[in-house]
């Protein structure tokens, strides 16, 4: 731990760029493409180095701290942090600045958690705030310390969900009997209140800090159930809340989503536009009406360009030199399939953002737009007035456009015309609702297109499936029978492989995973596969054909990652339960 005096740190004499070269793998052509970045876009250097793949925050972490002597902080708990020092520190200096005060040594020096430190002005203050005390810096990265943040001074504040519910309900008691004989504007003086505003904020509080995807609340007979999705998972946070803040709680959340409150009978879509835990997120809302109220689902949609990393969703490197070629193709149509949530539109998302560039003009259509991706022209289909992804394809091509999106081909109609449109000089993404590669040619037939246009104009299929990843800090190694590893298609030919499985800690809410990743199938379309697809042959011998010309298989790719230690084989059992594949070790 070092002693972080703000007058001996002097920035113009500290070149970043040049400690983070000498201290990690960083090379000069990765910094000199990120100071570009920044230049045009602003923000901070080593922040935009961890979101294009250039650096891990480890490696951040450990080079600034080795180089200026400062302790390296990988995680905040809340023990660690003295309640009575944050207490003098307002919230907003404490997320503008990136620091948190987190206790005294035995000298009365106040260590303190800083995110960056070249940003010494916040110290002074700092040291008046604590009567001239010296303080003690010690590095984590921005996103460990506004985790912490939103966690110590929530918790300051006296706010967990369940607190709060009890709180709203008290508060409430006597409004809740009065709202059950009144009509239903009178609701939004109810949604109004402090309790009932609190409540709803500290539940997506708490979405953001379990990652969780999608909050669902489900009324029932005498109570409310919260249950959160992690990991693709639905889990119960917390016990259920009271059933007399249920319009109350619903009616807020409508006026946050721009919707009508008194409509209780018919379903209702909407979109939130939030800041949690010093990120930008769009929320989109649904409620439907059901036997004791109405059911509200939202979903959590973090509006940053770092889920978008290609190297990050799961592509070895082979597959993703061979997807880069890919999307940088000039025509043709290029597809994506998989089940609902498997990570379609993200992979999508992550190709456009890498092609992105002011020579090319990118347009999407989608029923909604759930990812913003500035640069692109985005279009959300509205049946009601005639705008469906066939008309506005029409329109599209008016736009002169070199990369069409479009969210999914449904229909025989949109799917000539994404066809015309690759034939015409365009490259057109889109998504189908297949279980593998192969059947997408298989669906697009059966929905009416020709073989012939079909085989003309496809270029590749890559069907994916998302499997959650292994938890780091409880992960154990583990020894599978011959039968276990045969289930993924692995032959070990007698060699003992040894492999990981889940236990569970803290970290990883004992679930044994923390986070997820893609597994792939990727079907190049080249002239024998484009025979076969115009002989109109059948998905399962096109199948047998690609993989005997080198395609993985889904599971083959699963089995992979198993084997370097990513994910379990259960994980790859459950998301490829339809497949097969064989990967010979």
């Amino acid at each position: 731990m070092s002693t972080l005096p703000a007058q001996e740190i002097q920035p113009e004499r500290l070149d970043l760029g040049e400690m983070l070269l000498r201290g990690t793998r960083l090379t000069p052509e990765q910094l000199d493409a990120a100071q570009r970045r920044q230049a045009e876009s602003g923000g901070r250097l080593v922040a935009i180095l961890i979101e294009d793949g250039a650096l891990t925050e480890d490696e951040a972490l450990d080079a600034l701290g080795d180089q200026l002597a400062l302790r390296v902080r990988r995680e905040i708990r809340p023990e660690d942090v003295d309640e009575d020092l944050i207490a003098r520190v307002p919230i907003g200096f404490a997320k503008a600045h990136g620091l948190l005060p987190l206790g005294r040594d035995d000298h009365g020096a106040v260590r303190v958690a800083i995110s960056d430190p070249f940003e010494t002005a916040p110290l002074d203050d700092l040291r008046l705030l604590f009567d001239g005390a010296e303080i003690d810096g010690e590095l984590a990265s921005e996103r460990t310390v506004l985790a912490a943040i939103n966690h110590v001074y929530d918790r300051g504040a006296g706010g967990s969900a369940a607190a709060l519910a009890s709180d709203a309900v008290t508060d409430l008691e006597a409004l809740a009997q009065e709202l059950s004989t009144q009509e239903p504007e009178d609701l939004l003086e109810a949604s109004d209140e402090a309790p009932i505003i609190k409540l709803v904020n500290s539940l997506l509080q708490q979405a953001v800090k379990e990652r969780a995807s999608d909050i669902h609340l489900e009324p029932f007979e005498r109570d409310i159930r919260v249950r959160f999705r992690i990991d693709d998972l639905l889990y119960e946070p917390m016990h259920p809340l009271p059933r007399a803040i249920q319009s109350s709680i619903t009616s807020r959340i409508k006026i946050m989503g721009g919707l009508n409150i008194a409509e209780k009978r018919l379903p209702q879509d909407g979109r939130i536009r939030l800041k949690i835990a010093g990120r930008d997120y769009d929320v989109r809302l649904s409620t439907v009406p059901v036997a004791h109220g109405e059911r509200v689902v939202m979903r959590l949609l973090p509006r940053t360009t770092e889920m978008l990393n290609l190297e990050k969703l799961g592509f070895n490197e082979a597959q993703l030199q061979v997807w880069e070629k890919l999307i940088a193709r000039p025509n043709g149509i290029v597809l994506v399939t998989g089940p609902t949530g498997s990570g379609k539109t993200t992979t999508l998302y992550g190709a456009l953002s890498r092609i992105n560039t002011a020579d090319r003009n990118i347009i999407t259509i989608e029923d909604p737009v759930e990812i913003q991706l500035p640069g692109t022209g985005q279009i959300e289909v509205n049946p009601k007035i005639g705008l469906t992804f066939a008309s506005g394809l029409r329109s599209v091509l008016r736009q002169d456009p070199n990369v069409i999106l479009v969210g999914e081909i449904r229909d025989v109609e949109t799917a000539e015309i994404a066809i015309q449109a690759s034939l015409t000089g365009h490259l057109v993404f889109s998504t189908l609702h297949t279980i593998d590669a192969p059947s997408a040619i298989t669906r697009l037939v059966d929905m009416g297109v020709e073989p012939y246009l079909v085989a003309s104009s496809l270029v590749a299929v890559l069907a994916q499936r998302l499997v959650r990843v292994l938890c780091t800090r409880c992960k154990e190694p583990w020894e599978p029978t011959i039968e276990q590893l045969a289930e993924i298609g692995i032959r070990s030919r007698g060699a003992v492989l040894r492999v990981h499985r889940p236990t569970g800690c803290e970290h990883c809410n004992h679930t044994g995973y923390r986070g997820r990743l893609g597994i792939f199938e990727l079907m190049l379309i080249d002239d024998e596969l484009r025979a076969m697809v115009t002989a109109n042959t059948d998905a399962k011998t096109i199948k047998r054909r690609a993989m005997d010309k080198g395609m993985h298989s889904l599971r083959a790719d699963g089995a992979r990652k198993v084997l370097s230690g990513q994910t379990s084989i259960a994980e790859v059992l459950r998301a490829t339960e339809d497949e097969g594949g064989v990967a010979q070790i």
